[in-house]
């Protein structure tokens, strides 16, 4: 039986805490102790503020190129020029949306920046700077505590093509595989699969989000009794390869 268990009453997260601490300490004084094989899906947000991926908007000073993109996209210049130090290229302009690809390689809307749920009406919070080396610092920190080893997920919230709603997603991996391949196994009728894969980090990513939700300062849950593909991997593996996107 799986179970997904969000971690209540974390501290508010600032730069420098201990964010593997601070889930065991956490998950302890709630009667939910780290095990063998949890999944420990950590949001992006704390991550961000506790590596000092926080930014003040009126420190920033927009670029000729920001202040265009700002007017067309009616939009503040200083936001504008926050997005475009984290994107590598822009994929789609339209209205007020900005899609962009980050410098790891995500393609999402305003490269990851974001506003909610940050002190400050002039404050943004920037993706980290290394998703997969945040998580295998959590996932080290874990082990170094509580003598258990775990997987760790970075989620994000990332909007989906074709598709209204959003959904978590893990944008960085440590202890396990992102992919499940099935391919070369056989289906119900003995039809040998050729092209499944399934995105097993971003479906542990959503299925956490359930409990954690946006508003009630939930930001950890633990996922216990699913049998991870383990092994190192990374975010970056469920990214897909240029020569396989057909549409951005």
């Amino acid at each position: 039986m799986i179970t997904i268990v969000g971690l209540k009453d974390l501290p508010l997260i600032k730069e420098g805490d201990d964010i593997g601490k601070i889930i065991v300490e956490s998950a302890r004084n709630q009667g939910e102790a780290i095990r063998d094989g949890d999944i420990i899906v950590v949001a992006q947000k704390i991550v961000s503020k506790s590596e000092g991926r926080v930014i003040d908007l009126k420190d920033v000073v927009p670029s000729p190129f920001a202040r265009e993109v700002a007017r067309r996209t009616r939009r503040s210049p200083r936001h504008v020029e926050a997005i475009l130090r984290e994107t590598s290229r822009i994929v789609r302009m339209q209205k007020s949306h900005l899609i962009t690809q980050t410098k790891h390689g995500f393609i999402c809307a305003n490269a990851g920046v974001d506003r909610s749920n940050v002190a400050g009406k002039s404050y943004i919070v920037l993706l980290p700077e290394d998703p997969d080396k945040s998580a295998v610092t959590i996932r080290d920190r874990i082990f170094q505590l509580s003598k258990r080893n775990v997987a760790v997920i970075v989620s994000d919230t990332f909007g989906r093509p074709w598709r209204l709603g959003y959904v978590n997603v893990a944008i960085g991996i440590a202890g396990m595989k992102p992919l499940k391949d099935y391919r070369g196994a056989r289906d119900m009728f003995n039809r040998t699969l050729i092209v499944t894969m399934m995105a097993v980090a971003d479906e542990l990513a959503s299925a956490a989000e359930l409990v954690m939700n946006k508003t009630d300062g939930t930001p950890v849950a633990i996922i216990r009794g699913y049998c991870y593909p383990e092994g190192e991997g990374s975010g970056k593996e469920l990214i897909r390869p240029p020569e396989l996107d057909m549409f951005s």
